[in-house]
């Protein structure tokens, strides 16, 4: 097999395992909030158990990565998207370190009786999928404008996580039995705008990979 057509089939092997592992991230997102919302401790134990999956495949996406440009040493854009894939693979397993700290949250309240409707955290994460899909087609299809666009996605995700603690901060302040849900529910909201400012880590990234020039979204 002549040396291009090698590395090309090497370049689509590292990118079908980062969709790969967009998805198995949502999921696991999703099933992390999921889990908290129907106060189910079953799921919950599952995305918490499931977490070294995730890690694995972000150190074979590293590897490819590290092979790749020892051996084939390239340049221009073939090195842009392998530093970009190394890259979003990182921010990837970050993200799934959260599922497991949303899953906590489930298994930390328990069947206590919720202090408030769950409409904003699942909404949030609604908005999170929202943006890990968008930025899966941009990352695919190498749309920097498409991935721009994500960082809309994010500020929704910041106002509603306002609102969500400024709630949270009266009910403390009114009920103070209530401090402890409070707070985990405030944790989680806060995980899931993590989760949007490592979306927009991505998007970053894919810009980057289409460019060749570094900008901050996070703003």
């Amino acid at each position: 097999m002549p040396t291009r057509q090698k590395f090309d089939n090497d370049l689509e092997d590292l990118r079908l395992n980062i969709i790969d592992m967009v998805n198995i991230v949502g999921l696991r997102i999703r099933n992390a909030v999921d889990s908290l919302a129907n106060q189910d401790l079953e799921l919950a134990n599952t995305v918490v158990v499931g977490d070294l999956a995730v890690n694995d495949m972000q150190a074979i996406i590293e590897k490819q990565c590290i092979l790749l440009i020892a051996t084939q040493q390239p340049f221009a854009r073939d090195l842009r998207k392998l530093v970009a894939g190394f890259k979003i693979s990182i921010y990837l397993e970050r993200m799934g370190d959260l599922s497991v700290d949303l899953a906590k949250i489930t298994l930390r309240i328990g069947q206590d009786k919720l202090i408030k409707p769950l409409i904003e955290i699942p909404r949030m994460s609604v908005l999170v999928q929202e943006m890990l899909q968008k930025g899966l087609k941009a990352y695919i299809q190498e749309d920097c404008e498409a991935a721009a666009l994500m960082t809309l996605l994010d500020d929704e995700i910041d106002l509603i996580y306002s609102q969500v603690f400024e709630e949270l901060r009266l009910i403390m302040i009114k009920e103070p039995t209530q401090v402890t849900q409070a707070t985990y529910l405030l944790f989680a909201c806060r995980f899931l705008e993590r989760l949007g400012d490592y979306s927009t880590n991505i998007a970053e990234e894919i810009t980057y990979l289409c460019t060749g020039a570094r900008v901050n979204l996070n703003v």
